[in-house]
């Protein structure tokens, strides 16, 4: 219980048997606003998810990298971070920030923070700019980026749309295939058997 509410009470139930999601709500927005003044602001979310995490082998927290407390507190309540990379030239300039926020909350919030690893989004080999950036990330950070790499794909833009995950709304499309691939991935890294 957070403030007299069960979080497992807002679970969106979905087709896949072993998947529950939590959406953000709207409460969010002014979170981070209402949040400056509270006392230990930072550890929120890992107070919240330490009653529920026994109940799950992963548990994904979604965030913007906007280095605000959301992110801060996403960051203090985790394990490892997957640093999503879109293949565009700008991204690049927010990595450096992150990976420094990263440092930061390993030294004051959490010293057990690792990197998972960065993951490559939103690519189009057609373009030079996406290849470039594949190509940068994978010479800057050839230990901890992905080999799989997440394709610019209709599917997976349109599928939050039917309120569904990529892998329920088109599993044989190429956004769907390519998580599962990074799925394998994480598993084989980690020592998981499937």
């Amino acid at each position: 219980m957070v403030d007299g509410v069960n979080p497992l009470d807002a679970i969106v139930k979905n087709d896949l048997k072993y998947l529950d999601i939590l959406p953000s709500h709207i409460d969010l927005v002014g979170a981070e606003v209402e949040m400056v003044n509270i006392e230990h602001r930072e550890e929120k979310m890992k107070n919240a998810l330490a009653r529920v995490k026994d109940l799950y082998d992963f548990i994904i927290i979604d965030c913007s990298p906007s280095l605000g407390l959301i992110t801060i507190n996403s960051l203090t309540a985790a394990d490892s971070v997957m640093i999503p990379v879109q293949c565009e030239y700008f991204a690049l300039e927010g990595l450096g920030k992150l990976l420094n926020t990263i440092k930061i909350i390993q030294t004051r919030l959490n010293p057990k923070l690792e990197i998972e690893g960065i993951l490559l989004t939103l690519y189009d080999s057609r373009t030079s700019l996406g290849n470039q950036v594949v190509e940068e990330v994978r010479t800057h950070f050839k230990n901890i980026a992905f080999k799989t790499i997440i394709p610019r794909n209709v599917k997976l833009s349109e599928a939050p749309s039917f309120g569904l995950p990529v892998i329920v709304h088109d599993a044989e499309s190429k956004g769907a295939i390519s998580y599962l691939n990074l799925a394998h991935e994480i598993l084989d890294k980690n020592g998981i058997v499937r």
